[in-house]
């Protein structure tokens, strides 16, 4: 079109063309086209800057694309759905949810809208705005987009994430169509809160009742909820189902939920051995979650060490996660020796732990505590209430397990001590215990996985003090209620 020379492109032009360079990721042509709607006077057009935004968020360029939202003299919804979804898309939730307060005050949100916000609240734990979108969609929306399956999909999704399962099962169950990605959100919902044998019935209802044939994603959530049941034998029967009855190339997260399921399950060997034959080179999220399997199991300290050389290997000597598993791994056996040789490894190459940060959600504000945590408002209340925590967990025969503690200053074991009662989800309790009614369960969102000893304290005092804590950490749900976790102690 342009050798010719005659057609000379328009506003309809360039969108189409974006949308090409969007697809291939083709981020020189995308540019080359940017210049060119500059040149040709269309860089005010509405349309093509949408389709701007769309191209560099598509191509990773955030800044750029933000840069292009900022700069237009006019907007439409579709340009503030455009920017919303692509931070959402990057993880960025809380600026999405940002722009969203914003553009209330200029467009009333529709369908694609309300589709990422409840995205970005699935990602950040925000049920009660979840819970807004949802009423908004019942209340304002005409019935076509009350059943719109991808709308619904991302309610299912959401609600597992925020930890209402129960309102992601109403919404699954009330809907009046249903995909395959509907059932694949419900089933790793079910593997995420523990329920694994739930999680397989709906396989069964999915494939025999309603005749849809499972995806790649979909034994991704069958292997998960057998990883989180210890189901071993299913786990080998689903993996071998998958290739066998559906010709799915299993994928790295299949291999590593697997490899994962049989490392926890004590069985390392057998692990070490997948990874050694498949077909491609394991990440450092498996070769984590053997190390992991390691420190727990007790599988000795060469085959650790071994296991950590191989993350050093995979990823480097910047990530803290691999230093504190090592770590651990000599705290079970009391080698305070090395663990004090970990912490100079880290000094030396300059590695910095990865802080634990614990939030919780209290009429739509949030909150975030990360250890030994001083910055609250309410800090003097909640280490008030920290300290009778403390007191009735010592009178209840609580007795603190300090090598989940390896990497605090000073050698003494009173320190280690402290350092575990400044945990950042146990401030986030403390926190919950000041400020919510009785009854109301305490929903806590962790960046990292929980330790052992928090694990230990979260079920005592879900017993001592009669709440219902609910806690998600980086691989899953633990429903703490009455001293008994959801997760049976396997985790």
């Amino acid at each position: 079109m342009l050798i010719d020379g005659n057609v000379n492109p328009d506003k309809h032009t360039y969108p189409f063309v974006l949308k090409a360079c969007a697809y291939l990721f083709d981020e020189f042509a995308g540019k080359q086209v940017h210049t060119h709607v500059l040149k040709l006077g269309f860089g005010s057009d509405v349309y093509v800057n949408n389709s701007l935004i769309h191209f560099y968020a598509s191509c990773g360029y955030l800044d750029c694309a933000r840069k292009v939202f900022d700069e237009m003299p006019e907007r439409s919804v579709v340009s503030w759905n455009a920017i919303i979804d692509a931070f959402v898309r990057s993880g960025e939730f809380d600026v999405a949810l940002r722009l969203f307060r914003e553009m209330q005050g200029w467009f009333e949100p529709d369908g694609y809208t309300l589709q990422s916000i409840i995205s970005a609240c699935a990602g950040l734990g925000a049920l009660s705005l979840g819970v807004w979108a949802h009423a908004y969609v019942l209340r304002v929306c005409d019935a076509k987009l009350g059943s719109d399956v991808l709308l619904n999909n991302s309610l299912v999704e959401m609600y597992c994430k925020c930890g209402m399962l129960d309102l992601a099962k109403q919404v699954f169950d009330g809907m009046v169509k249903r995909d395959v990605n509907s059932w694949n959100n419900m089933i790793l919902g079910l593997a995420m809160h523990g329920k694994s044998l739930l999680a397989l019935e709906h396989f069964d209802e999915m494939t025999n009742v309603e005749g849809l044939v499972p995806n790649a994603i979909t034994f991704v959530g069958i292997l998960s909820a057998c990883n989180h049941g210890g189901m071993v034998e299913l786990g080998r029967e689903y993996f071998d189902k998958m290739v066998r009855d559906y010709s799915i190339e299993p994928r790295l997260e299949h291999y590593g939920c697997f490899i994962d399921l049989l490392a926890r399950a004590g069985l390392i060997e057998a692990a070490l051995d997948i990874v050694t034959n498949m077909p491609m080179k394991p990440d450092v999220v498996i070769w984590r979650s053997l190390l992991d399997a390691c420190c727990k199991k007790n599988k000795g300290i060469q085959l650790s060490e071994q296991v950590f050389e191989k993350i050093l290997e995979a990823e480097g000597e910047t990530s803290s996660g691999v230093y504190v598993l090592l770590s651990r791994v000599y705290a079970s056996a009391s080698r305070w020796n090395e663990v004090g040789l970990i912490r100079k490894l880290m000094a030396d190459r300059g590695v910095k732990k990865e802080p634990g940060c614990s939030s919780l959600e209290i009429n739509g504000i949030h909150h975030e505590f990360f250890a030994g945590d001083t910055s609250h408002s309410q800090t003097e209340d909640i280490y008030r209430v920290l300290d009778v925590m403390n007191q009735r967990l010592h009178t209840a025969g609580y007795r603190p397990e300090i090598s989940q503690a390896p990497l605090v200053d000073g050698e003494h074991e009173n320190q280690k001590q402290d350092a575990l009662k400044l945990h950042s989800e146990r401030l986030a309790i403390a926190f919950g215990l000041l400020n919510l009614k009785p009854g109301v369960p305490i929903r806590i969102f962790k960046n990292l996985r929980v330790c052992s000893d928090c694990h230990e304290v979260t079920k005592l005092i879900s017993k001592i003090f009669g709440v219902e804590i609910i806690v998600r950490d980086r691989a899953r749900f633990h429903h703490f209620k009455d001293g008994i976790c959801s997760c049976a102690d396997y985790w």
